[in-house]
């Protein structure tokens, strides 16, 4: 196995896998980021050498932060990785880190999630609201949206109005993730949709319609931003975020609460959750399992039901037959 390379050929090497990735249709923009400091680090560290040891700079590139999240180190490692697999087409020899190298492998994240009163006391707030720009129809649906479907806060807030069948109960969400997905809804959220969409005409009234479901007070099409610091500040205000700083509940946490609550219910409900957990991945629109994983662990009330579930087990196994 080939360790030592030379600067030249990892800068040479590094334009060639880029063209590679657009070529395939990936912007790959943070993966160029990435591949670029990490092309810095060699330089800086192995400036006067003519062989570097590319196992050596990989290792030392992962470890050269520490106590960072796992999944930043995870991303960074993945494009070095996958730079490696392709300098390997060219030499069969060539070095390729095995996944052992990011000294991080497991996330200790474990997301803030909303009780079903907070729920309560949330949509309440959100229905009266009144700001200069976030109207209370538009808010309070927007958060029965991502709490109902478990969508990322981008997706929902660049839903189109053509995206929603509220007949067929169906959202559309596109080219998310690279890839477009249908999400079911139920009824209740179809019929709060329906008012929501009436409240949005009359808001509009002669005015030209943007095409997107959430707009603002004034008519303009609701950004991220606006959609964020709208929900961080009613999270404050109900006192279920700090006053101030990045800790504590986010609008991502709908999502979080989403997936656990329906995991909860199906546990109650005594489902395989294991089996279940693949269609829960797919609707949340998950690369694979591994990402709704977490939230098997993100509540101790889940916790309390499987260890419950295997106590019952136990106990039945040890029953005089």
């Amino acid at each position: 196995m080939t360790t030592a390379v030379t600067l030249a050929e990892l800068r040479h090497d590094a334009r060639a896998f880029l063209r590679f990735k657009r070529a395939m249709g990936h912007p790959y923009r943070r993966g160029e980021y990435d591949l670029g400091r990490f092309l810095d680090f060699v330089a800086t560290h192995w400036s006067k050498q003519n062989d570097i040891p590319l196992d050596d700079a990989i290792r030392r590139w992962c470890g050269r932060i520490s106590g960072r999240k796992a999944v930043t180190l995870a991303n960074e490692f993945g494009v070095v990785r996958q730079f490696c697999l392709y300098r390997r087409r060219r030499d069969p020899v060539g070095f390729v880190p095995d996944h052992a190298f990011a000294p991080v492998k497991v996330s200790t994240f474990i997301p803030y999630i909303f009780s079903h009163d907070e729920i309560h006391r949330i949509l309440a707030a959100a229905s009266s609201h009144h700001g200069r720009f976030i109207w209370a129809s538009m808010l309070r649906t927007l958060i029965l949206v991502l709490y109902c479907t478990g969508l990322r806060l981008g997706e929902a807030v660049r839903l189109r109005m053509a995206d929603i069948d509220s007949n067929r109960g169906t959202l559309t969400i596109r080219n998310s993730k690279r890839r477009t997905r249908m999400v079911p809804f139920r009824a209740d959220l179809a019929a709060e949709l329906n008012r929501y969409i009436a409240d949005r005409q009359q808001l509009l009234g002669h005015r030209e319609d943007p095409g997107l479901l959430f707009l603002r007070r004034d008519g303009s099409p609701l950004t991220i931003t606006s959609a964020s610091v709208a929900i961080r500040t009613l999270l404050r205000k109900l006192g279920i975020k700090p006053p101030s700083g990045r800790v504590g509940a986010r609008p991502y946490e709908f999502r979080h609460a989403f997936a656990v609550h329906r995991l909860t219910a199906w546990a109650e409900e005594h489902e395989d959750i294991h089996a279940k957990l693949p269609w829960l991945s797919a609707y949340l629109g998950h690369q694979n399992v591994i990402g709704t994983e977490v939230y098997l662990k993100a509540t101790p009330q889940l916790l309390q039901l499987a260890s419950s579930r295997f106590e019952q087990h136990l106990h039945q196994s040890r029953q005089p037959r």
